[in-house]
């Protein structure tokens, strides 16, 4: 079966060429669009896409709150959301990112990469671009969160701090994997067992809390 996609995007430019893009990949298909936040929610809740794509800055209601509506904490059958931004330095994606974002591209991105991103999402993990995986995350290390950072609730092993290390550095899966000379789906078990010992719902959180527990400095 098809991944179906919701675009949202306030210029029509942009949305047409995402469904483009997204339609002539295999098992992807765009199901609708939107060209506000508000519209965005209301498809999302009406259509249950798969994944929502969402520009992060809209009228009447941006991609922060957006995503926060259907994909942040409390929601109930939260849906997958990436941002989609001209921004790749911009604190509006790190805030969505908090507010359940499970990843973040640039608009100058090309097919594969988007296809990949969708997949991902679809499949309850998350993308960053490579390129700004390191900037944004060391730009944004230090702002002040409004609370302790979370500790997690039993001890990280010594080959979990290696995977999260790797996945704060923007390594996909399957480079940790070779990295680290494991298995593709050791890597997912470590995934998984960070995720619960953090309370982070993808492994962007668990980048952002090896960035803000200091494990990794700006320009490592």
């Amino acid at each position: 079966m098809s991944i179906r996609v919701l675009v949202a995007d306030d210029q029509t430019i942009i949305r047409t060429g995402l469904r483009i893009m997204l339609n002539a990949q295999p098992g992807i298909e765009v199901v609708g669009e939107a060209a506000d936040g508000l519209e965005a929610v209301r498809l999302a809740r009406e259509l249950r896409p798969d994944v929502c794509l969402f520009d992060i800055r809209m009228p009447e209601l941006d991609g922060l709150e957006a995503t926060r509506l259907i994909a942040g904490p409390g929601v109930a059958d939260p849906l997958a959301v990436v941002v989609i931004t001209t921004f790749d330095l911009d604190e509006y994606v790190y805030g969505s990112l908090r507010a359940g974002a499970r990843g973040f591209l640039l608009k100058d991105t090309g097919p594969d990469l988007l296809a990949q991103a969708v997949r991902s999402a679809s499949d309850g993990e998350a993308l960053i671009a490579p390129s700004v995986t390191v900037r944004l995350l060391q730009a944004f290390a230090d702002l002040p969160a409004g609370r302790p950072v979370a500790q997690p609730v039993a001890p990280v092993t010594a080959r979990e701090e290696q995977v999260l290390l790797a996945v704060a550095r923007g390594l996909t899966n399957t480079e940790i994997a070779d990295a680290l000379h494991i298995s593709l789906s050791t890597v997912k078990t470590h995934l998984a067992s960070l995720m619960a010992k953090l309370g982070a719902r993808n492994r962007v959180e668990i980048a952002m809390w090896a960035y803000e527990t200091r494990r990794i400095l700006p320009g490592t």
